[in-house]
């Protein structure tokens, strides 16, 4: 049994890929280093994080990228004996242009050192490589138009593009032709082109990443149109069925699995009451079945995908919630975990054997050089526990426990000094201000003991409860937290938030003397 979602927590944009008997899915990392997250599966039920491909600064480097900037929809295909990787970095996305730079980047295996990047263009996001069957390629991606003044967001999407790739060159050649305007939806993005039966088949995500969100397909005879529409005109989309537990479905690739089935990946949400996704958007798959007149359906019948997807010959798992206990006593990072921006790390953490040291550098919200290493939530309700050994000279150092969407929704609870105080614990909160990212102050400090001091963060839903262990065990700090901030809708909207909620360790010195704190170890309990 596939349960929905595959990929739970912000595991948004899926490109699936099948080599033989091998399944691969990439998603989108947007801001979060290294880039691209990239699964694995033989039975498209359970699934492996096996590379972030985009490690080092030649591939990838998002120091000042804005929130939500960054990686953007991977496409991940397979031929000519290597694994091709095509995405777009987006250095701007406010206003009415965005710069959205689009790259190549290949490896003949999966976890092996993938190449530098082609840069082939910038004239719109969300690109993708098509492997024609007599042997051409084409670069396919929607046209951003920055000319509509006055006119609805999505005047801006200004259809489909393709354009032959020279892959022996680096470069794209030929003219450039629009494929596909889109259907009445409009914001026609992320477009996958595939082949069956003489058939190019298209399909592209519409209506936003939102509650309107669709899978849209049309077909042509040649790459190059002229496209028709599907009768149906979507795929796939919860747009209109308010109660399914997925919403915002859109995005996604499809797939041919074994013995003639295929399958279509999808992001979607799963929201809290009043509409917040603090998950972000996962990854889910559903089966289609191919109708008489040569188009692709839901197999389960309508628009709207199952939370549950029989596969045939497979005994169903019990579902399990992510429960992890990382003591850092190695030299590598555990693969949870990612950081922001930057492909220098070291300047921000080092693992010393017994500790996660941090480096403090900016200040929370930094979209240059912030010291967080985190972890995806990928249950609505969890618990995450670390200890922390610093010793702040003033106020301007702090460390500790943080759960974090971006600079203007975040909630900390931080070791620091007051004066007249000392050592003490404080809250620092954003609570989705995103004009200015202002800090509210929920609690007043909280005087503590010399030593190491344990943390603790409780979320169920959209409430939040930071603790410390003191004389007596662990202990309520501060006021419940309204958790629903961490969420795509919060602040300024689901459609200028696209990641998900985060929760680990972080340091910052804005006395620029690269202060240092040690995190011994960190837990994450989810709770289903």
């Amino acid at each position: 049994m596939i349960r929905n979602p595959i990929l739970p927590g912000f595991n948004p944009d899926p490109s699936i890929c099948r080599v033989g008997d091998d399944y691969y899915i990439a998603t989108s990392t947007f801001e979060w280093f290294p880039g691209v997250q990239i699964h694995h599966s033989r039975d498209l039920i359970n699934w492996t994080l096996v590379r972030r491909p985009l490690e080092r600064a030649s591939q990838l480097d998002m120091r000042g990228n804005p929130d939500s900037g960054g990686i953007w929809a991977p496409c991940l295909s397979y031929a000519d004996g290597l694994f091709w990787l095509v995405y777009t970095d987006v250095k701007r996305l406010d206003g009415s242009f965005k710069d959205t730079h689009n790259y190549i980047v290949t490896s003949p295996t999966i976890e092996g050192v993938w190449s530098d990047p082609v840069r082939v263009n910038s004239s719109g996001f969300d690109p993708s490589l098509y492997h024609a069957p007599d042997g051409r390629k084409w670069f396919v991606n929607m046209l951003w138009n920055h000319r509509q003044k006055g006119h609805p967001a999505n005047a801006r999407f200004d259809g489909i593009v393709a354009q032959e790739y020279d892959a022996e060159a680096g470069a794209l050649v030929g003219e450039v032709t629009n494929i596909f305007a889109g259907s009445y939806l409009g914001m026609s993005e992320a477009p996958h082109l595939f082949e069956k039966d003489g058939w190019t088949y298209l399909t592209v995500a519409e209506g936003g990443t939102g509650y309107g969100h669709a899978v849209t397909m049309a077909r042509s005879r040649d790459v190059l149109g002229p496209y028709e529409m599907h009768p149906d005109v979507h795929l796939m989309t919860a747009k209109d069925a308010p109660d399914s537990p997925l919403q915002r479905v859109g995005h996604g690739q499809i797939v041919e699995g074994p013995e003639g089935r295929w399958y279509h990946t999808f992001l979607c949400g799963r929201p809290l009451p009043g509409r917040f996704c603090t998950l972000g958007r996962e990854t889910g798959i559903e089966e289609v079945v191919w109708g008489e007149d040569g188009w692709p359906r839901l197999a389960c019948g309508g628009m709207v995908p199952r939370l549950e997807v029989p596969v045939p010959g497979v005994e169903p798992a019990k579902p399990q919630a992510d429960e992890k206990y990382y003591r850092f006593d190695s030299a590598k990072l555990p693969s949870d975990f990612q950081w922001l921006r930057t492909p220098e790390p070291e300047r921000l953490f080092t693992l010393t054997g017994d500790a996660l040291r941090l480096t403090g550098r900016e200040s929370p919200g930094s979209w240059f050089e912030l010291a967080f290493v985190a972890r995806r939530q990928t249950e609505l309700a969890y618990r995450a526990e670390t200890e922390v050994t610093a010793e702040p000279p003033t106020y301007q150092q702090a460390a500790g426990l943080v759960t974090y969407y971006n600079k203007h929704k975040f909630h900390g609870l931080f070791l620091s000094v007051e004066p007249g105080m000392g050592r003490c614990l404080n809250i620092f909160s954003c609570p989705g201000d995103w004009r200015e990212a202002r800090l509210s102050y929920p609690m007043e400090p909280l005087a503590m003991p010399e030593g190491p001091l344990e943390l603790a963060v409780e979320v169920d839903g959209a409430q939040q409860q930071f603790l410390a262990k003191l004389e007596g065990g662990w202990r309520d700090v501060g006021p419940v937290l309204d958790a629903s901030i961490l969420s795509d809708e919060a602040g300024r909207g689901e459609h200028g938030s696209f990641t998900g909620a985060f929760v680990g360790m972080m340091a910052f010195d804005t006395s620029g003397q690269g202060w240092q704190a040690d995190f011994a170890h960190f837990s994450y309990s989810g709770r289903l």
